[in-house]
């Protein structure tokens, strides 16, 4: 299985980096070494997986599972709901979630991450898979007090490091998409457990609603929507979002410092 990543030498890299960044590489995970594209390789223990893509936005979708819509007690959405998430939500694999100050009631959810290949502006269903370039795992993260209380998803899922993603990218060739399954951990306990072909909407169906009102580019995420079972979240606690066939993404929750 090849896995594409993004990763540094350097521990003070914010995850939030782009590509061209001082000490950021792009490359394949070959076994336990790191090889860069222009063919310098790494130890895996000397290095930090930085979240696989460096997206110009990232394009989320709600309400995608019925099981996920009935359990809070929303409508089935005629069409795609999308929203958008802040580049400054990235967090990549191992880093830690960091609970807000403003919320009482974090939330996992767990999702099947989609990376742009190349710019898609306006296409259809039937095109739409030529302009992906593989999978990932996505953590949706939300403070559900806060997207209830505003009436819209802004800020309750915007936090610094309320998007994690990895631990890496494989090619859409490499898998079946048919026998995907996401499943979310808490502390070892599993919270969500579905196959990807319970969406409502296809990626393809999504690809192509989400161009008709913005173009798309090479590197942006595209969270999928997440299944039943989303819960809390508690400072300390590992959460776990693993899709068989791709992989682990594990991140902490700590405490949000008062004061930066």
């Amino acid at each position: 299985m090849t896995r594409i990543i993004r990763f540094t030498p350097n521990p003070a890299t914010p995850p939030t980096a782009p590509d061209g960044y001082p000490d950021v590489f792009c490359g394949v995970l070959d076994g336990e070494v790191a090889r860069s594209r222009d063919g310098r390789a790494w130890p895996l223990a000397g290095i930090h997986l930085l979240p696989p893509c460096s997206p110009s936005k990232i394009v989320c979708v709600g309400r995608n599972y019925i099981e996920h819509v009935k359990e809070l007690g929303n409508e089935v959405p005629p069409e795609p709901l999308i929203f958008l998430k802040p580049r400054s939500a990235l967090l990549g694999h191992e880093g830690a979630i960091e609970y807000p100050l403003l919320s009482s009631n974090v939330h996992h959810e767990g999702e099947l991450g989609v990376i742009i290949a190349k710019r898609a502006r306006r296409v259809d269903a039937a095109s739409a898979m030529e302009y992906v370039l593989g999978y990932t795992c996505v953590n949706d993260v939300t403070a559900r007090d806060l997207q209830k209380r505003d009436g819209q998803w802004t800020r309750g899922k915007g936090f610094d490091t309320f998007c994690p993603v990895g631990p890496w990218i494989v090619p859409k060739k490499e898998v079946d998409f048919s026998r995907l399954r996401i499943r979310t951990w808490v502390d070892g306990e599993l919270r969500q457990d579905a196959p990807v072909s319970d969406m409502i909407f296809s990626v393809e169906t999504i690809l192509a609603f989400i161009s008709q009102c913005m173009t798309l580019e090479p590197g942006d995420l595209i969270a999928t929507g997440t299944p039943p079972g989303v819960g809390p979240l508690q400072i300390g606690c590992e959460v776990a979002v693993e899709i068989e066939g791709i992989g682990v993404l594990r991140n902490r929750v700590v405490r949000a410092n008062a004061v930066e």
